[in-house]
């Protein structure tokens, strides 16, 4: 259930032309899971301000009862690293949205609209980072999640890294690294990949960090990334195998 759950993200955060996002579902009346009146973070203010954060915040306290840890973890310090995230957020509903929607595949139970929504929010942030960056200066890796940074595109290869992008057969899978030190890739060919081109700039958003992994396995963070020139975008994670994968 846990490799379908990311597979399935990977899929929905479809390609999306940049200036262009995915309708979502109509707001949503009921949540969040705690009391508004209550609210006291910035985070939680947000989730109270937003119907969709609140439904979302809902199915995430839905979901939590239900879960096991993949690879025998505490089942409560995951959740409290997943609130963390979402608290870190402050009032960033871009990037509340995708600690949310991370903290539902993380929980096993990720509906489409969500992940349509995440895409919606993180794209128009993004092009909202290009458009305070317009010298395409290059930042470094976003570390936490719902940051957005500025790159560039440094190669385009197979996923295996040994033939280029441009030239490979379909089956061949994708694979980009960026002048910022990241990388993504994809057992699939990628529209987004296969229409960049190297050296043009990129702008990354990072989406979902896994939280129920062994220890010290940190692959499969998720990047939301939309090619500035080519207009293309996709949401892959940084390396071939989930955390806990072979």
């Amino acid at each position: 259930m846990r490799c379908f759950v990311r597979t399935y993200l990977l899929s929905v955060l479809a390609i999306v032309p940049a200036g262009s996002f995915l309708a979502v579902s109509p707001a949503r009346a009921d949540g969040p899971s705690f009391d508004c009146a209550k609210a006291s973070l910035p985070a939680e203010k947000a989730i109270c301000a937003d119907p969709q954060l609140s439904a979302i915040d809902l199915l995430v306290s839905k979901a939590y009862k239900g879960f096991e840890p993949a690879f025998g973890g505490d089942k409560r310090k995951i959740a409290r690293g997943l609130i963390a995230d979402r608290n870190a957020c402050k009032s960033d509903t871009a990037c509340v949205v995708s600690a949310l929607n991370n903290a539902l595949q993380t929980y096993g139970n990720a509906p489409s609209w969500v992940q349509d929504y995440n895409v919606a929010l993180i794209g128009k942030k993004a092009l909202e980072a290009a458009g305070r960056n317009l010298g395409r200066n290059d930042q470094p890796l976003p570390l936490a999640i719902g940051q957005c940074a500025s790159t560039h595109i440094k190669t385009l290869t197979t996923r295996l890294g040994d033939d280029p992008l441009e030239t490979a057969s379909p089956d061949a899978g994708s694979a980009a690294t960026f002048t910022n030190g990241g990388g993504t890739v994809s057992y699939d060919r990628e529209p987004g990949l296969a229409a960049s081109k190297v050296g043009e700039p990129v702008i990354m958003c990072l989406i979902a960090i896994p939280r129920d992994c062994p220890k010290d396995d940190d692959r499969g963070r998720v990047y939301y990334s939309v090619d500035l020139v080519a207009k293309g975008s996709w949401a892959l994670p940084d390396s071939q195998h989930m955390c806990g994968g072979a």
